[in-house]
């Protein structure tokens, strides 16, 4: 609820959840095609460092565009082996694959404005853990982020939305609780990025069913900050 707006209907995230899954379920990859494990898996440390190693090359004006050929496209065809899912924010300055300067197939990403985790998303995120293998997911929010700012606005300002926008302000709005209003905006904004995705970390992490892959040492989940002027990535600890 956000402003004073009426409440918005929304239906239960584990149902959506679930409901993808059977989904997914009862419509196998076309002939051919495979979501096995790939022969070699790639751990999460080596996942993050592949990520961080990409954005480096980004960031210095040497990116190598790798995975973009007609020969690699045609092979995908057969299946897709991600070495990582990306939970990240929609916005347009913030191209996920680029950023990491990977090509098709490499990256499982999930987008939606604020970076936050709904039920589809959520749904989205566990298929590529249990489906596709991907033995990290890395929550990554932006510098000057729109929903961070929205959300730290006047009641009155959020109350003029559309439903929908009021929707995803009040999954950002709870980590924006202990955010100093007395300092600049600036650096409101700042601090609520970072908050923001450590509470997208956190609350994926105490889903179950990536718990207990956490917990089983198969899965990782990593929060991170883009920084638009720089383009590099921070990673959050």
């Amino acid at each position: 609820m956000i402003g004073n707006a009426g409440p918005v209907r929304r239906t239960p995230r584990r149902i959506i959840a679930a409901s993808l899954g059977v989904v997914l379920a009862l419509c196998p990859p076309a002939s051919g095609q495979t979501h096995s494990a790939p022969a070699h898996a790639v751990t999460h440390a080596e996942a993050l460092k592949r990520l961080q190693e990409g954005n480096a090359r980004f960031a210095e004006g040497k990116t190598n565009h790798p995975h973009e050929n007609l020969k690699w496209r045609k092979q995908l065809t057969a299946g897709q082996h991600p070495f990582a899912t990306v939970l990240a924010c929609s916005d347009s300055r913030v191209p996920t694959e680029l950023v990491f300067d990977q090509g098709f197939g490499d990256l499982f990403v999930v987008r939606v404005a604020g970076n936050v985790g709904g039920a589809d998303d959520l749904g989205s995120i566990e298929y590529a853990v249990n489906h596709l293998h991907t033995s990290l997911v890395l929550v990554m929010g932006h510098e000057s982020c729109g929903a961070v700012t929205a959300a730290l606005g006047p009641d009155s300002s959020r109350a003029r939305e559309a439903e929908g926008i009021q929707a995803m302000l009040a999954h950002v709005e709870p980590s924006l609780k202990d955010v100093d209003r007395s300092l600049p905006r600036s650096e409101q904004v700042h601090r609520g990025v970072e908050a923001n995705v450590r509470r997208s970390v956190a609350l994926l992490r105490n889903t179950p069913e990536l718990k207990a892959k956490i917990e089983s040492g198969a899965l990782d989940i990593e929060g991170s900050v883009y920084a638009l002027d720089t383009g590099r990535i921070r990673i959050l600890r």
